[in-house]
């Protein structure tokens, strides 16, 4: 824990006050009309009647109902729409930035960067190319280069999204502190009705406090999130690893038991298996290890990029294969150079040690 945060917590291990946030519509509403205007939208495309704006919205309402509901398949589907945005449209620069951010999200960095090349020669204004071009720098490690394009985005204007963009890229290269500046200051700012924005921001400062160690802020974070979005399935996931760490294990297992259930993403079976098989639940534990095996099978062979990382922290774990594992890890490394990355391999190598021994 750095001085600062010492000092922060010392008296009585408090948080952040985030009382008094912004007003947001009640997440069961909103979830509502995001579900509504999704398929609105998906009737208007199916009539051929969809607009370049509308097939935006439709791509991006779809990926974020794919995150908030922890839902693989919706963003395999947003990313399918993303193709037909581009092919419905090839002469519009957005239809390349949607395009880009599926493929960014499903880790195909190189293929997002040239997307982004296309958005910028069909006339995209280079400020919007230069965001996206350091969410692509900070996914593979180059916080250097996010920071730069990240300080030159915020020299223009100052809003929610900026703010939050550089709390991102202060959060992942573990600059924390100076993180949750930006993050309060993000939050502040924002004047919209809708619970995602900031729900999403909530989460994010939540994960880095957790992947910190530091799970008092991190419930703080991770529960305001919940209360905007009480079907927030990752910020759900990760107040289950809170929950565990502070030695709540059956609590952790039923949130888990309700997320594994709920969502198509194998790490909550995967983290259910190692709590249940802690538990000597061997039954139950053993059903969930084989499921999140099977799914991970899959998902290797559609995505491989994009799940190397976790798939290789299910075979190192409950999977019980530590040199595929490092071999999955090793490759994780190449594709994105981040401290995250360096210590999956640096653990990988540890057990491969250990279990030769």
């Amino acid at each position: 824990m750095s001085s600062s945060r010492a000092a922060t917590l010392a008296d009585g291990e408090r948080g952040p006050d985030l009382a008094g946030g912004p007003p947001t519509t009640a997440g069961i509403i909103a979830l509502g009309n995001l579900d509504a205007r999704i398929e609105g939208l998906t009737s208007q495309a199916t009539r051929g009647r969809l607009t370049a704006d509308g097939w935006g919205e439709l791509v991006e309402l779809t990926a974020l109902r794919g995150h908030v509901r922890g839902r693989i398949d919706e963003a395999e589907r947003a990313a399918s729409l993303a193709e037909t945005f581009v092919d419905q449209v090839p002469r519009d620069p957005r239809s390349f930035v949607a395009r880009a951010r599926l493929a960014g999200l499903f880790h195909r960095f190189a293929a997002a960067l040239d997307d982004l090349d296309a958005a910028a020669a069909l006339g995209l204004d280079r400020r919007s190319v230069d965001e996206e071009r350091a969410a692509v720098c900070q996914a593979v490690g180059r916080y250097d280069e996010a920071l730069a394009l990240h300080r030159q985005g915020l020299s223009m204007q100052q809003d929610f999204w900026t703010l939050g963009a550089m709390a991102r890229c202060r959060a992942e290269s573990g600059e924390v502190d100076e993180a949750e500046s930006w993050f309060l200051a993000a939050r502040r700012v924002f004047r919209g009705v809708s619970p995602f924005p900031p729900a999403v921001l909530e989460f994010q400062c939540g994960q880095m406090w957790l992947a910190q160690g530091e799970l008092v802020s991190a419930r703080v974070w991770l529960e305001s999130a919940t209360r905007r979005l009480p079907s927030y399935v990752p910020a759900h996931g990760h107040l289950a690893e809170a929950d565990a760490a502070e030695g709540r294990v059956a609590v952790a297992i039923e949130r888990l038991r309700r997320l594994a259930l709920a969502s198509d993403d194998p790490d909550y079976a995967t983290r259910l298996a190692r709590l249940l098989g802690g538990c000597a639940a061997s039954t139950e534990a053993r059903f969930w290890r084989a499921h999140a095996a099977a799914r991970y099978e899959e998902l290797m062979v559609r995505h491989p990029e994009a799940y190397a990382d976790h798939a290789a922290e299910f075979w190192l774990t409950v999977g019980g294969d530590p040199q595929r594992a490092l071999r999955l890890a090793r490759w994780n490394l190449a594709l994105r150079a981040t401290p995250r990355a360096q210590a999956l391999v640096n653990r990988a190598m540890c057990r491969v040690g250990q279990h030769g021994k």
